[in-house]
């Protein structure tokens, strides 16, 4: 009897000393990780093709992760709009000012972050002005709103979602 509890304590000392090694190494992986995702990237640079889609992509999803500061998620509603006027484009364009109604009739939690853009930015204001129309006053507070495009289209959405309560930043394509 007093063997069999001996090698249960010794099997249970080398069990827990294992997972409190297994610990240590998941908790570096992680310190490691974060040390990693701390470290300032370059920006990507915009591109200058209009229809290389991917490539406006990643260049708006650089300029979102260099705005999260303050974001609560981290799943921002991050909303492309081609540019073009063919079939095909407008028809994209017009589902998603759908749902881009559709979120803004629903509304946002705080702490989230909605962020637009592309390569034509009238057409990224024209969307967010539209979709913005029926919005509710304070409907959307501490939400981040982030509108990627011109000094002159980011003032006329200003001008349409300030009313939501949304924390407005602009970043002007570049």
């Amino acid at each position: 009897m007093k063997h069999s509890i001996r090698i249960l304590i010794l099997t249970l000392c080398t069990a827990l000393s294992v997972s409190a090694c297994n610990g240590d190494e998941d908790a570096a992986k992680k310190a490691a990780a974060a040390k990693a995702a701390a470290q300032p990237t370059a920006p990507v640079a915009m591109p200058t093709d209009a229809k290389n889609v991917d490539a406006w992509k990643a260049y708006l999803k650089d300029v979102v992760i260099h705005n999260m500061d303050g974001v609560q998620t981290r799943s921002p509603y991050m909303y492309f709009v081609p540019s073009g006027d063919d079939a095909d484009v407008k028809s994209a364009r017009d589902n998603q000012l759908d749902n881009v109604k559709n979120v803004v009739a629903r509304g946002v939690l705080p702490g989230n972050m909605m962020a637009f853009g592309g390569p034509d930015s009238k057409a990224t204001s024209d969307l967010v002005l539209a979709a913005f129309q029926s919005a509710k006053a304070g409907s959307m507070k501490n939400v981040r709103f982030l509108f990627i495009g011109t000094a002159d289209d980011s003032a006329r959405v200003k001008a349409v979602v300030d009313p939501t309560g949304v924390d407005f930043r602009s970043v002007e394509m570049k």
